[in-house]
């Protein structure tokens, strides 16, 4: 079946509605989700979203943080963007509808709170709901909203881009082909439909599940990094794999963050004897940055080989964690653990991709037509390292510079006739029997990258997974033509398609820098790798295209 639509929007994150609330005012929206429109990474975000909204606060310390927190990989000009247009973005939330946490003695300010490589207060926050206070506001305006659809358990398989619809098309500019649209699986039918458009963003959020462990939602697999880079766009920086230090360790909880503010508001970082450790590997102690935490966590589990450490915050009284950190408490305590007596156990899991799909200042790739922002996008924002909080205020500031770009060109994408385009379809393909087949390649992948590609690398461990991850995805590739299509069948391809592009950018590096650290080569190599890792689809996949700019 064939639909139509002006904007179509794949994720329903802050980003994605963001965008089609703003974009709504240009023509007709369609967003596409894979599950239930609350299942984004948005609606677990606990911390907050940076911003410089006192004035104890400046552009210059939020641009010095976050410069640092990137290891030398941060565009500045972009960093400077993002950070100067932060608070009208927060305003902008608030007159949608999104309640942040007031001061106590004073409603009418903001409630500040501190994270890692922070030097001021200024992240704003729903206690530790922020994300899900976020979702509920953007989703009502959504709601009221006719000009917009919104498709639960849709799943994006491919985009329709010109080069491969045989669509005529002439690369102009910095554009290399042009998007048409996307082929959509839909759950409830079983088949998949050709969805047409002026304009496709990708805001499919990130890869956790690309990992065995991980504090992602089980949608983050990869999706809109993995469609991009088969459609020819460009992706990169995708070896900086952010593991956040403090994932809940417990045999009954897969996911749960232990979020940054903690150690904002005072947690230490303990091993099982009570004895702090963090003063040992950064003078910033519990408030350096995630990766230098997670590696110092890392070392000391290693050495101990104990299975976790601890976050100590029992020297808070009782009634401000309760309030602080409801969820989180609550979560504990129905596992046996209060926070306010005893510390809690935590272990680094896989948490956010840094690298992503390129992209320019206004969320443009180089695909014409096609847009990416959120965890999906490359903007040269977080470099080798994100500071904590800035994924919300990045998301929202890119939605914000993807509707201008949309609005400046709109008198004449409106005009401009969607081509014809063909059908999907599937020939010959049998229904898969198996589930096995998915799941066996499912279950090795993520293993393979968390003991071979986590937060310590070796050059012998990269060349190892590179060689069993090439048959693995051999196997995927033979599966997607041989087999109908399912869900799961369209997720292990793109988290195969995404981790070997993550093991790729891995072995380009040969230095160690913010995320990525290669014992081989212990320190930063300035003179031949301050650069971004680029990987772009040659002609007739399986082909590669590797580079550094």
């Amino acid at each position: 079946m064939k639909q139509s639509t002006d904007f179509l929007v794949i994720g329903s994150g802050i980003s994605g509605l963001s965008f089609a609330i703003k974009a709504a005012q240009l023509g007709r929206v369609t967003i596409i989700t894979k599950k239930a429109r609350v299942d984004t990474a948005t609606n677990l975000a606990q911390g907050g979203i940076a911003a410089v909204l006192s004035p104890d606060d400046s552009f210059a310390l939020h641009i010095e943080d976050t410069l640092r927190s990137g290891a030398g990989l941060c565009h500045e000009d972009i960093v400077r963007l993002v950070v100067e247009n932060g608070p009208a973005r927060i305003e902008e939330l608030i007159r949608l509808g999104v309640q942040f946490q007031s001061e106590a003695n004073d409603p009418s300010h903001l409630d500040l709170g501190k994270e890692g490589g922070h030097s001021a207060r200024r992240i704003a926050h729903a206690m530790d709901l922020t994300g899900r206070k976020i979702e509920e506001g953007l989703l009502a305006q959504v709601a009221a909203n006719p000009r917009i659809t919104v498709l639960e358990n849709h799943l994006a398989v491919d985009l329709l881009v010109s080069s491969k619809t045989g669509t005529p098309y002439q690369p102009h500019d910095s554009f290399s082909d042009q998007c048409l649209g996307a082929y959509v699986f839909d759950r409830e039918t079983g088949g998949i439909d050709t969805y047409q458009a002026k304009v496709t963003v990708l805001c499919t959020g990130g890869t956790g599940k690309v990992y065995l462990y991980t504090t992602n939602p089980d949608i983050a697999t990869g999706d809109g990094i993995a469609m991009a880079y088969r459609a020819g766009a460009k992706v990169g920086n995708l070896e900086f794999v952010q593991f956040h230090p403090t994932c809940l360790y417990h045999p009954q909880v897969k996911n749960f963050l232990i979020s940054e503010a903690v150690r904002g508001e005072g947690g230490r970082l303990i091993d099982k004897h009570g004895q702090a450790f963090m003063h040992k590997y950064d003078a910033r102690g519990d408030l350096a940055t995630r990766d230098t935490v997670a590696r110092a966590i890392d070392s000391e589990m290693k050495a101990s080989g104990d299975d976790c450490v601890y976050l100590d915050i029992t020297h808070q009284p009782a009634e401000f964690l309760q309030k602080r950190f409801p969820t989180i408490y609550q979560k504990c305590l129905s596992l046996g653990i209060d926070m306010t007596t005893e510390p809690i156990p935590v272990v680094p899991a896989a948490h956010y991709m840094c690298g992503g799909v390129v992209t320019d200042s206004w969320g443009r790739t180089n695909i014409e037509n096609l847009f990416a922002f959120g965890e999906t996008a490359c903007t040269g924002l977080h470099g080798g390292n994100r500071l904590a909080s800035n994924s919300l205020l990045e998301a929202v500031v890119f939605a914000h510079q993807a509707f201008l770009e949309c609005e400046r060109e709109w008198p004449e994408l409106r005009k401009a006739a969607l081509p014809e385009v063909a059908e999907w379809f599937a020939g010959s393909a049998q229904r898969i029997e198996e589930n096995v087949l998915v799941s066996h390649n499912w279950d090795q992948i993520r293993r393979l990258m968390w003991n071979y590609v986590g937060i310590v690398r070796t050059e012998k461990r990269l060349a190892l997974v590179e060689e069993r991850l090439r048959v693995i995805v051999d196997e995927v590739n033979q599966h997607y033509h041989d087999y109908i299509l399912t869900p799961d069948l369209i997720e292990l391809r793109n988290i195969a398609q995404v981790a070997e592009l993550i093991v790729r950018c891995a072995c380009l590096r040969k230095e160690s820098r913010g995320l990525h650290y290669l014992v081989e080569f212990p320190l930063p190599d300035d003179e031949h790798w301050k650069k971004d890792t680029i990987l772009r689809r040659s002609e007739g996949e399986p082909g590669q295209s590797d580079s550094a700019n």
